[in-house]
Formats: C-alpha cells, structure tokens, sequence
C-alpha cells in the first residue's frame, strides 16, 4: 500500500452525489427513475441512493461506516428514519458504490403525508449531503380520471442563446436551421388543476433524436402558489455555439411524476420554418396545435388607453391591465355579498433600470386605483431617500410622516428604495426607521394610500429582505425590461414633438446609429427614455449654437430655427473619451522590480523576454508613441504549479506602474469562482465588479482555462458568459487596466482556441518551463538559508541526488517549487524530531543549524513509495533514454 493511505486524515472515498427516487424498476446504466416530487397516494416507499468513489479501487477490499437519515420538515424538523450500514464491505473491483435503502410503507398513501422532507447522508461520521424532496396531496384519484395536478395549455418551440429570450422576443418555428441553431427551447403553459393549495412542479423536459437517444434533459423544478392560475416554464437544450445540431428529426417529450404528459416532434434541417409544431398528447391519435389564448380584446376605459398608447412596456401593460380585472373581479364579489379576508393589496414594487417608465407608470395606475373607488385622489407623491431621512435623531419621523400625509388619497413613489436599506448591520443608518414607519402605515394605516417602491433587481432584493414585515406587504412585482431600439427611435420622434423641433432623414439615420451603438454597449446604469431626450436636447442646443453663429439670427425663418441637421446630431458628445494620465517613469521602482526578477532562480527565457518589453516600452515613451494602442499588454502565464507565475506576475505589475502605464498599479487575484456565478445574469455583474475592481491594475486570473471547460450535457455554464464581458471591458476600456491568465500549457491551449477574442486580445505568452534539477537545488538550498539552516556535504550530495530523481519521474502534476518547499519542510520535520530525541546533555554537543543525512530517512529514491509521484497506466521512459 501506498505511504499516503497510511496518512491519518486520507479517506478512501470521495462523495458522488445523492438522490431520490420511489420507483425500483432498474433502468439501463445501474440508474433510477430519479425525482424529488412525489403523489402521495402513488407512493410506497421513498429511497435515498447514496453514491461514491472508491480510492482503494483495484487495491484492496476495506469496510465502511454509513447512515442515511430522514427528516420531516412539518411543524418543525423531525426525524423520520435513521438507517445504519455498519462495516459495509467495499470491494476494491467497485470503482463507484452505491448504497441504496428507503423507508415508508408497502401500502400505497399509508406513511408518506403532504409535506418537506429531506435525506442525509453520513459517512464514517461525517454529513457529506443533503437532498430535499416533496410529498404531494391531490387526493386520491382513480390513473383513468386524468392528472389532478395540471393540464397542458399551450407548447411552442423557439431558438435562443443560453440565457433564454424575453416573451415579447420570441419567434416561434416547427423547424430549425442546423447552421443558425443554438439552444432549441419549449415554451409550455399549465393550467393549474390544484390551486387550492400551494405545491411544487417537477417538470422533466427529455430531448431525443430520431434514433431515439438522448440528447439532452432539464429538470425544472417550481412552486406553484396558491391560486395561481398558470404555470410558465422553458426548458431548453443546445449549446451558445451554433451548429450543435445535427440535420435530423428530434422530439421534446415532457414528463411530471413518471407520466408522460406531450410530446413535440420538430426537424433540424437547412432553414427555419416559423410556426408552432403540432404536439402529442396522451390521449390523442393526431398531433394538436396548442397556444395561449388572447383575453386582450376587452376594452378599458380612457386610462387603460393612455397606457396602451405608451411606447413598448408591452409587459408591464399586460400585468396592469390583469391586475385591474382582478380588482374588477373581487369588486364583484363584494357586490354579489362574498366577504374578502384580505384588504385589496396595491402596493407595487417596480424593479428596472432608469427611464424605463417607472414613474409614467406609477402615475396610470395612481389615476386607474381612483377611477375603480380605490383611491380618493390619484395623484403621485414621489420621493427619495434625502426626501424621508433626516441628519439628526428626531428628524426622520416627521419626514416620513409629512410625505405620507401629502400622498394621501394617491401614491407614495419612493425611487432608488434601496438606499433606504443601506446595510443590515448598520444601526445607526435611520434608513431603517423610514421602513419601520412605512411598515406601520402599510399594516394598520388610515389607508387610501398605494406605496410603489422602485430601484435595480438586486439591490431592491436586499431592501425587501431588510425587515421581516416589508416583504409580506407587497404582493405586486413589476420588472420594466429596457427598452429595445426601435422603440428607443419611436421615444426620439415623441421627444421631437415634445421640444418642437423636427430632425432632416440625415439627422433621424444618425440619431438611430448612436441610440444602437449606446444600447450595445448598454450596462444597468443606461438611461433609456431619458438617454433619448438628452440626445434630443443636445441636438437642439447645436442646433441653437449654429443658428446664434449666424450674422443676423432673427432674420430666419420659423423652420431654420426648429431643424435639428446632420451637422448638429455630429457635434453630440454621447460618451467623452477618457484620456489616459501621462504618468512619467519611477526609475527607482523600475531598477528595485527588475532587480527582483533577476534574483528569481532560473526562467532564463522570461527574463529576456521581459527585459525586451521594458526596452521597447522605454523608447516608444521616449520617442512619444502611444504605448497602450501599439501594444495589449495582456499577458498569458503558460506553466506547470510551482513555476512562478503567479510571482512573475506580481513582479510584472510593479514594471508596468514603474514605466507609467498603469495609473494604480496594484493586482488583484482571481479564478472562477470569484467571476462567474449561478443564475443567468450574475455572472456578468460579478466579473464587471471585479474588472472595477482591478482598474488602473492588473486583473490576474488563475486556471483561467476553467471559463472555458463546460462539463458535457451541462446546460447554464456561465463561464462564457464572464469571458464576453471580459473581452468587451478589455476593449472599452482599452489601457485602463491589464489581464493576466495563467495555467497549465494544455489547458491555455484549448482557453485561448475557445473564443475567437481570446487569441487576439493577449499579444504576449510568457512559457514558463520546469525548473531543472540544479535550479531545484538552489531554490532549496535559498529555502534553508531564510531559516538559517546549512547542509552537511553528505546532505548536500544526497538533496542534489533526489532532487534529479524526483524530476527524471516528474509528471504533468509536478510542483516544481512547490514540491521544493515540501521536501524542506519534511527535510525540518525530520531535523526537529532527531534533535527532540536526544537529551539536553547530547543537545549541546550537536550544531542545531546543521542538516545531516539522517535527516533524509524518509525521502527514499524509490518509485513505488514516492508520495510526489502518481501512479500511471502503460510504460515510463527511462531518464537515460
């Protein structure tokens, strides 16, 4: 057995994943019908499979200790089961384990009630998982009488990228462009059956081709509230690449709880084909077309017209309109004499960027709340948080109070609310006194009063969940998407009207352009309406300027004063260029940093290569040539671990704040994990936050190849979405700050080939080559000398021998300086304990700084025992060879 698996703290397994299922049919590839959603009175027994990787695997045979434990989460956490598996056997010829037992009983609806429940998984003590599932109550039901839970209402297919297309963007098609194709998605819309309870939706979403293999499937899983009328999902399966499609015929087979509830055959083929693709259901013999129904033809008063007249919003539209019927609806059953437990809730929050129409909107609804008897005046108070928070205590509350007064009978607006909900943790922020009163007011008020809260997605999150109460307060959410650019371009002609002047068909092309341009390169700060009426308004005042340059102004007419030229529209400055600081050379900083590359054991090559940087920067700065769009500078780092990259790199940053063209000059480290994150959209506010981060220095990113590994079948890897926004930040703000990647040679190879700007962006790779072994002597031999410690000859004979043993059986695992400082600091171990054996009398007679050979006991040249080294399949080449 290898010397590791005698080590104290090595486990001979390494947790795979737990699920759940209740079926025990087998299914091909020692698999389950796996699910987290079940019918009570369907389900027996309810199963936890627990799987691992066995270490030992080939090796030996050993025992293991598990317990698998189950919990209700009804009324409190409450142990089901506990299942033990005490010296379970592991035989070494199981690469994978798995442990599979259940608990309920054999009667169907007996044991398993309507509730949350999850498993546990422990292993030789430890908890290694945690997996939730749900138990549904519909009632008993005869399998002939249809499924109790939901009905398909409508099924369509369209095309998109990876994160999904809004509803009004969608296009739908019965066949799809191989070439064009990226990800395939079903729309489908339920009909809830069970809406008088709140439940969880379990949708399984497969894709097969016409062989009947599988391409792809997504689990959706979704709770369904009560009273919910519908229940939307998309699910779809693909890749961002296009071209990941074959020609062929292909179905979309949807399954809930182990039915099949429709299937939708559509071809891949050479073009497009719009339309909605005919869907199988269960119960039919020919294929249905299945589509939403338009409830939109009714007609509403003249308020309800205004808001139909506005530009875009068409969402928004949709959910003011749905609400007002609602109220309608509840309005009619109080005159029919049915009595409502609940007060009409209409209080709003409002989630979107700047001029997206929040307080256009806010202002409909205000006067729609006074035309149906909801409120008495129907005007908007709107306000912020200088507006409700004082400067001293005792001035707050007479604020919010004075603003709740003026809103009274209307709506009280409160724009950017999150700036009330600064941190959860600051207790002498008064912000939290506003909520506090607004909380009072919305509970048990005067009422006539609607609260509309308004800000960005994630920080309006963070307010909402800085009280208990405030959350529960609001039932409405309204998301005001941007606006796209055509109807940016219908807001530029309104804006026109507005300002009474009219633009040339030169000037109306040119105004399109930038409204593009600005919406392509648009981030959560774009002004939308409001960016349109600055360009309007700085159109017209060129406009003013040219006509005011003019000999004899009011000499014109009526129309050369309100004509907005192409000339005006060329003169608008839509975003300054940013001039870079003319910073001049630190000598003394340059001299110490290249200095301390020079000192760095071995790396010939990057040494030369560096110095032929700095050689050439120093005369393009000399010679006044612009350095920053001669050269990228962004750099890639090439190297097995332990070769100074991550050293170089900090050395490297020093040069370039030496030379003047970084205006900070600090580093800020970075992987994965700190750039991309779990849910569509985050992953480019995360990276953006962190290139802020890193302006005016160097963003250096480790195993930067990791954007770009996707696991195959994964659908919702966002490290594409990190390299886009990198790549476009490294553009925009092209010389305001540098990107560093590194990692394994390999690996890089395959980031760099990943996406077309990678290659292009980086015009300089630094190869980073193992040390060899007399280098991994001096950086040992440097490692004893900071600790003060020496080597006796035979030592020293002998670390110079491992060390070429160590590197003639080196593998592409092999940390180089890092495996340096782990063999001195076993070489110090060994040191320490010699000299804690002897006595205090044997102590004096030895010099405690001297290393000696018996100090080496434990690093053996021996292939079979060394911990440095992995073992392989196949045949190794000898060193003399």
């Amino acid at each position: 057995m290898a010397e590791s698996y005698k080590h104290p703290d090595f486990k001979k397994f390494k947790f795979r994943e737990l699920k759940v299922y209740a079926s025990t049919e087998w299914l091909a590839d020692n698999k389950k019908k796996y699910r987290q959603v079940f019918d009570r009175f369907e389900t027996t027994y309810i199963y936890a499979e627990l799987s691992f990787y066995n270490k030992m695997f080939d090796d030996e045979d050993w025992e293991i200790n598990v317990e698998l434990k189950c919990y209700s989460l009804k009324k409190g956490r409450k142990e089901v089961c506990s299942l033990h598996f005490e010296n379970r056997k592991v035989s070494k010829y199981d690469s994978v384990v798995y442990i599979r037992e259940g608990w309920g009983n054999k009667n169907e609806g007996q044991f398993w009630k309507k509730g949350t429940y999850y498993w546990e998984a422990w292993i030789e003590g430890e908890k290694v998982a945690t997996k939730y599932f749900y138990v549904e109550d519909a009632g008993k039901h005869e399998e002939s009488t249809g499924n109790p839970y939901l009905e398909v209402q409508s099924l369509r297919l369209y095309e998109g990228p990876y994160d999904d297309v809004s509803e009004d963007d969608r296009t739908y098609f019965r066949k799809f462009s191989s070439e064009e194709s990226r990800y395939i998605y079903v729309e489908v819309i339920l009909r809830n059956l069970h809406n008088s309870k709140s439940w969880q939706c379990e949708l399984f979403t497969k894709f097969y081709n016409d062989a009947r293999e599988l391409k792809g499937q997504v689990v959706r899983l979704q709770r369904v509230e009560k009273r919910d009328e519908w229940i939307k999902i998309t699910a779809g399966w693909g890749s961002n690449v296009k071209g990941s499609w074959r020609k062929d015929r292909y179905t979309a087979e949807l399954v809930f709880m182990d039915r099949l509830l429709a299937v939708v055959p559509f071809e891949v083929g050479d073009e497009f084909e719009e339309g909605i693709a005919g869907v199988l259901l269960p119960d039919r013999h020919s294929p249905v077309v299945l589509h939403p129904d338009d409830d939109a033809n009714q007609t509403f008063e003249e308020v309800m017209q205004k808001l139909d007249a506005l530009i875009g919003l068409t969402e928004i539209k949709r959910k003011v309109r749905d609400h007002a019927k609602y109220i309608q609806f509840l309005q009619l059953r109080k005159e029919k004499g049915f009595e409502e437990k609940e007060e009409i809730n209409v209080h709003s929050v409002f989630i979107g960027n700047p001029g997206t129409g929040k307080t256009t909107v806010a202002g409909m609804m205000g006067r729609l709340y006074k035309k149906m008897g909801l409120l008495s005046k129907g005007h908007v108070h709107e306000v912020d948080r200088v507006d409700l928070v004082g400067e001293y205590i005792g001035q707050t509350a007479p604020k919010v109070k004075e603003a709740i007064e003026k809103a009274r009978g209307g709506v009280l607006f409160i724009d950017e609310a999150y700036a009330l909900a600064r941190s959860n943790d600051d207790s002498k922020d008064f912000g939290r006194e506003v909520i506090e009163i607004l909380v009072k007011e919305m509970s048990n008020g005067e009422g006539d009063m609607a609260v509309i809260v308004a800000g960005y997605p994630k920080e309006m999150k963070h307010f909402l969940d800085s009280n208990p109460g405030l959350k529960s307060r609001f039932k409405l959410y309204f998301e005001f998407s941007d606006y796209l650019p055509q109807e940016l371009s219908q807001i530029a002609n309104y804006a026109c009207t507005e300002k009474n002047v009219e633009l040339t068909a030169d000037a109306q092309r040119r105004i399109d352009e930038l409204i593009t341009e600005a919406y392509r390169s648009r981030d959560r700060s774009f002004g939308n309406a409001r960016f349109v009426y600055d360009v309007i308004e700085q159109g017209k005042i060129n406009l003013g300027l040219r006509v005011m340059s003019d000999e004899n102004p009011r000499a014109l007419s009526r129309e050369a004063i309100s004509i907005v030229t192409l000339e005006d529209v060329e003169k608008i400055d839509i975003k300054p260029k940013r001039e870079l600081p003319n910073i001049p050379v630190d000598h003394a900083l340059l001299e110490l940093a290249l200095n301390e590359l020079n000192q760095l054991i071995g790396m010939k090559k990057i040494k030369e290569q560096i110095s032929e940087m700095v050689q050439l920067v120093r005369y393009y700065r000399d010679t006044g040539k612009d350095v920053l769009n001669s050269f990228f500078l962004h750099t890639v780092f090439v190297g097995n671990p332990g070769t100074g990259k991550t050293t170089v790199a900090r050395i490297l940053t020093k040069i370039y704040k030496a030379l003047g063209i970084l205006e900070r000059g600090h580093m800020v480290e970075t992987d994965r994990q700190g750039l991309v994150a779990g849910f569509v959209g985050q992953t480019a506010i995360k990276t953006a936050e962190k290139i802020d981060e890193a302006m005016g220095g160097v963003l250096f990113i480790d195993e930067a190849y990791a954007l770009t590994q996707q696991s195959f079948g994964a659908h919702g890897d966002f490290g594409n979405e990190a390299v886009q926004t990198l790549l476009k930040r490294m553009e925009d703000h092209r010389g305001e700050f540098f990107v560093f990647v590194a990692g394994y040679p390999e690996n890089m190879e395959h980031f760099l080939k990943a996406n077309p700007g990678l290659n292009s962006r980086f015009d300089k790779i630094l190869k980073f080559d193992d040390y060899s072994p007399q280098e991994l002597k001096e950086i040992a031999l440097f490692m004893f000398s900071e600790q003060e410690m020496e080597l006796s000859p035979e030592a020293d004979e002998y670390l110079a021998n491992y060390l070429m043993f160590i590197y003639d059986y080196r593998d592409k695992y092999f940390g180089n300086a890092r495996t340096v400082r782990n063999i001195v600091a076993e070489i110090n171990k060994n040191h320490n304990l010699r000299l804690a054996g002897l006595s205090a009398r044997e102590r004096k007679k030895v010099k405690d700084t001297l290393i000696t050979l018996d100090d080496f006991e434990s690093l053996k040249m021996d292939q079979s025992s060394s911990v440095f080294n992995k073992k392989t399949i196949g045949f190794r080449k000898k060193a003399s060879e």
